[in-house]
């Protein structure tokens, strides 16, 4: 599998398996097909495993634990997130430091590569359209910039991180703010799919802008992990798990003209939206939804495929309504 650098810290896998699927975020998988989906991409060459307390409950990391029985293998690197929201500044650090422990026991590790703020950054006095509930998923920027940013620091110079980065779904203009003042980020997690869409994990009505925040980090020295290949489903043939009532399938409907084109080129349409986030310049690594070997393996035959030409590149835009 090809190797990218990942900003200004190592070269990592073209492809990062995520642990939304082996959480079971994107339906059903049992225990045992999770922890063979996990050694399937190491040993398919894919060296970064992206984690998080959320998806699961803890599950996606216990299937990594258990997977390698506490020891990964050399070469492979691990990250963790932390949704902190906007508690009390003195709740800060050691909210952050006591949901990291319970991620390293759960890995079974006594230290992450990368730990990530999983929660929106947001300006002091902005107001979602949900504002009784976006302290739970919406950390101010004095909070982020006096509290967040040295917690970070001082697990990384006490070595329990590598380094740290942010999810870069919150408000743009703010993500932009926190991408180019110093201290910045190390990595920044993007979304990277044919749609420019986040889906649900947009909360405000501003336009997402995921192309700026990409661009704007490979300025900074901020490495790209695109996430969203597929936006949550919309860009497969269906959706193979129980959705929410009332969910939005306005992106599966924007999609009708790309599964057609991917069909016509002979290829299903997660292989195909999988090729184009892996060919979007300045992403570095595109982080997998998968849930078992199945959908594994299609992935890295799109790494195997290479990088889409300009002209299907154009084309794929143009079915998404992009061009």
């Amino acid at each position: 599998m090809q190797t990218r650098q990942l900003g200004a810290l190592w070269p990592v896998s073209a492809l990062t398996l995520g642990g939304g699927g082996i959480g079971q975020v994107w339906g059903e998988t049992t225990r045992e097909e999770a922890l063979e989906t996990v050694r399937l991409a190491v040993h398919g060459g894919i060296t970064l495993l992206d984690l998080a307390p959320g998806y699961g409950r803890g599950e996606a990391e216990s299937v990594v634990g258990e997977a390698f029985g506490g020891r990964l293998p050399a070469g492979v690197r691990v990250t963790t997130k932390c949704q902190l929201g906007s508690p009390p500044a003195e709740d800060v650090e050691p909210t952050i430091r006591r949901r990291l422990q319970r991620s390293l026991d759960a890995i079974r590790a006594d230290r992450v590569d990368l730990l990530f703020l999983h929660s929106n950054i947001i300006p002091d006095d902005y107001t979602y359209p949900e504002p009784d509930v976006q302290d739970r998923f919406a950390t101010r920027w004095t909070l982020y910039r006096e509290r967040v940013i040295p917690a970070f620091e001082a697990l990384r110079a006490e070595g329990l991180i590598g380094d740290w980065g942010i999810t870069g779904v919150g408000l743009p203009a703010t993500v932009r703010d926190a991408l180019m003042t110093e201290p910045r980020p190390a990595v920044v997690q993007c979304v990277a799919n044919c749609l420019d869409s986040a889906g649900d994990m947009r909360r405000f009505p501003e336009p997402a802008e995921p192309r700026t925040l990409i661009a704007t980090a490979a300025r900074s020295g901020v490495g790209v992990m695109g996430i969203r290949a597929v936006q949550a489903g919309a860009l497969t043939d269906g959706f193979d798990r129980e959705l929410s009532p009332g969910q939005d399938l306005a992106d599966y409907h924007r999609a009708a003209g790309f599964r057609g084109l991917a069909e016509q080129w002979g290829l299903s349409p997660a292989r195909l939206a999988h090729r184009y986030a892996l060919s979007m310049s300045q992403v570095d690594t595109v982080v997998l939804g998968v849930k078992n070997r199945e959908e594994l393996r299609e992935c890295l035959a799109a790494e195997a495929d290479g990088p889409l030409s300009s002209a299907e590149t154009a084309a794929v835009e143009s079915a998404c309504g992009l061009a």
